[in-house]
């Protein structure tokens, strides 16, 4: 689904209220929605990098997600780094979503199973690709219309042609205009945002409240600026389920 940025950002507000840890846990569990970024949280790697890896130019592009995600350079010119070094075809695409098979965090399906059962929205808001999340969205139970992520362009030949800039997810700020317009188009007054990047620290507010994970790498400024940062989803789910308050 495709999101216009400018229709929506200027409905953000921005604060500098940070709540704290417990105030955190209690969002969480009168939250109507909770929004997933998808790589190295959702799932245990970043598909971008193993697209890179497919294509040949892995280390190059590696180097240029690491700056995307400790925030060293706005996401869009990242974005647009990596895809013209890797100019992948849709034959690699397929191919990789063929011959890799999603790999998912510890305990993040429980996770997704405990919120659906308790009636809570759950949306995945990648700067990822949506054709790669598709498998995810499916094994989890999610609908596809709760994607929100970036879309690969290709020409007649399947040649790369570039990617869909109107994608807010393509762009510094553009998961906290995913937010807002979730909020709006489903009448939503509390959701939460869970991420391991800066870009997803980016999405509160308009998100009532950011977890930090750090499953599988750990962002330090991503660390230091969470409230309540957690390292396996089991955390979430024993907030969900009453239990222990890790």
């Amino acid at each position: 689904m495709s999101v216009m940025s400018g229709q929506f950002a200027r409905n953000i507000v921005r604060t500098v209220t940070m709540p704290t840890k417990e105030q955190v846990q209690r969002i969480l569990k009168k939250a109507d929605a909770v929004c997933f970024d998808v790589d190295s949280t959702v799932c245990e790697d970043e598909a971008i990098d193993e697209l890179a890896s497919f294509c040949g130019v892995g280390p190059q592009v590696a180097e240029w997600t690491k700056k995307a995600m400790g925030g060293g350079i706005s996401f869009r010119d990242a974005l647009t780094q990596r895809l013209n070094i890797m100019q992948p075809t849709i034959g690699e695409v397929k191919d990789l979503i063929a011959s890799c098979p999603p790999r998912l965090s510890p305990n993040i399906k429980e996770l997704v199973d405990v919120l659906k059962a308790k009636n809570k929205k759950v949306f995945l808001v990648s700067g990822g690709f949506r054709c790669i999340i598709s498998p995810v969205a499916e094994e989890l139970g999610i609908p596809k219309e709760n994607i929100y992520a970036n879309k690969l362009i290709f020409n007649e030949d399947g040649s790369y042609a570039g990617f869909d800039t109107d994608e807010p997810t393509s762009q510094a700020g553009g998961k906290a205009v995913v937010v807002q317009h979730i909020k709006d188009l489903y009448g939503l007054k509390t959701v939460v945002f869970v991420g391991d990047g800066v870009t997803d620290l980016e999405a509160c507010p308009p998100a009532d409240a950011f977890i930090g994970y750090g499953g599988n790498v750990v962002r330090e400024k991503v660390k230091n600026s969470a409230a309540w940062f957690v390292t396996d989803f089991k955390q979430l789910i024993d907030v969900l389920s009453d239990g222990a308050r890790n």
